[in-house]
């Protein structure tokens, strides 16, 4: 794991940003396409403003999301409503982007097919990921049904989640596509999320989700 710190999180949206961009430019100058992995949640937004308005050939860029929640894009909990608000917008609205929600029932019903879709967008070019106090990364939640299957080694491109006290079920990358990605990086923020990140280091990945990635990620910290 590498560590790399920052005065404050404003510096680091832009710094992060920069190099992300940077990756992904770097990929597209020998592939057709480059694929860029992104986390829901708050801590990644301030990157988002600062990605969406890089000079990249956005049109060769696959977008996908680390790991959503079984509900509708209109949701106010989806991450895809996110990703559209925040990262798709600008010069990054020329990106493709593919929804894991489809409208069944339950995400085990019709995760196959959104499997065929990713498929040929892996390994990824680059993963950005987030890290909660509870030490779990995407939808690898300590104690969730399904980490296991997610852990595994042979694990499927995409696993249905039911983490611990959540009514809705979530669906999440498996940690082997997270890890497969040619550039991994984690950003965390806050005291808190530092001292857990310290704890994950000694531990194991089904006690702390986020272990199953620090020893290929770059980990980007603000106060």
């Amino acid at each position: 794991m590498k560590l790399l710190e920052y005065a404050d999180a404003e510096m680091m949206a832009i710094d992060l940003a920069n190099v992300l961009a940077g990756e992904l430019a770097g990929v597209l100058m020998h592939e057709e396409r480059a694929t860029l992995i992104v986390p829901g949640g708050s801590t990644p937004g301030p990157i988002f403003d600062a990605l969406c308005a890089a000079d990249l050939d956005w049109a060769r860029v696959d977008v996908l999301l680390s790991d959503e929640r079984w509900v509708p894009v209109e949701d106010a909990r989806s991450n895809a409503r996110l990703i559209a608000e925040r990262l798709l917008t600008g010069r990054a609205a020329a990106a493709r982007f593919v929804p894991y929600y489809t409208g069944a029932a339950r995400p085990d019903e019709d995760l196959a097919e959104v499997e065929t879709l990713l498929a040929p967008m892996l390994p990824a070019s680059v993963a950005l990921l987030g890290m909660g106090a509870d030490m779990h990364t995407a939808s690898l939640f300590p104690g969730a049904i399904g980490l296991a299957e997610a852990l595994d080694s042979d694990a499927p491109i995409l696993v249905p989640i039911h983490a611990p006290g959540v009514a809705e079920a979530r669906v999440t990358l498996s940690a082997r596509v997270l890890r497969e990605a040619l550039a991994v990086h984690v950003v965390v923020t806050g005291v808190q999320k530092r001292e857990a990140l310290e704890r994950a280091r000694k531990l194991l990945a089904e006690e702390a989700p986020i272990a199953a990635v620090l020893d290929v990620a770059v980990v980007h910290w603000a106060p």
